[in-house]
């Protein structure tokens, strides 16, 4: 998989340069939660503002503000007088996300199916395809970027503010235990599924969408119990 190292060098100028508090947060909150998802931050691992801000290159203030988000998200536990850990990965975290999931994602997709205009229909038909190639590439960052990308799309169409933030904070738990557990031919198994569903809410089937959402969270449940031995 490519480097964490190489996809910071790629958008760290960018990120020093902009002086907007607000964005650097953002930034800030975006990169680190990168490096948990992809494992560049492992469970249990210790952060601290200073080690982190050299690191990406962001200040302080904005690094602290992120790390409370972070730990509000259930990524980041804080604990007196000892610091930041990276919180550890449980399979029953993840498998009442997949309980959660399920429904809220149904209803997400299901509207945007009935809802996207032409250009985000194919918009998403683009994003999934990159998808399937990054999974091929074993691109694990470009992967998750048009993942992330699709899922905006889905936010967008379904013209529902409070699920879409609701199930945004489930994401993040979700792709790091995939990135912990998962080989390169589970990342392409999943990307079809993904693929399935895009493509089932690009051609503006509701029926077809619905289907492909649950066998997406089945598999995902499936995956789940055998790689943890619970199947």
């Amino acid at each position: 998989m490519k480097a964490m190292a190489t996809y910071l060098s790629e958008i760290k100028d960018v990120h020093k340069d902009d002086a907007d508090p607000e964005n650097q947060t953002e930034q800030a909150y975006n990169l680190i939660e990168e490096m948990i998802v992809t494992m560049e931050l492992p469970p249990g691992a210790s952060v601290s503002e200073a080690t982190l801000s050299a690191r990406t290159g962001i200040g302080r203030t904005p690094i602290r503000m992120a790390l409370k988000r972070l730990e509000q998200q259930g990524l980041v536990t804080s604990l007196r007088r000892k610091g930041a850990f990276i919180r550890q990965l449980k399979v029953e975290d993840e498998l009442a996300v997949l309980e959660i999931r399920r429904p809220v994602e149904k209803m997400l997709a299901c509207k945007a199916a009935r809802l996207a205009s032409k250009a985000q229909r194919d918009n998403l038909r683009f994003c999934v395809d990159c998808m399937v190639q990054a999974a091929i590439a074993e691109d694990v960052h470009r992967y998750l970027h048009f993942d992330q990308e699709c899922d905006r799309i889905i936010y967008e169409t379904s013209r529902n503010p409070f699920a879409t933030d609701f199930v945004k904070l489930l994401y993040s738990h979700a792709r790091r235990f995939w990135v912990a557990y998962s080989n390169a031919q589970d990342w392409i198994t999943i990307a079809h599924l993904h693929s399935d569903l895009m493509n089932a809410v690009a051609d503006g089937d509701e029926t077809r969408t619905a289907a492909a959402s649950d066998a997406l969270i089945d598999f995902l449940e499936g995956f789940c119990r055998t790689v943890t031995g619970l199947a």
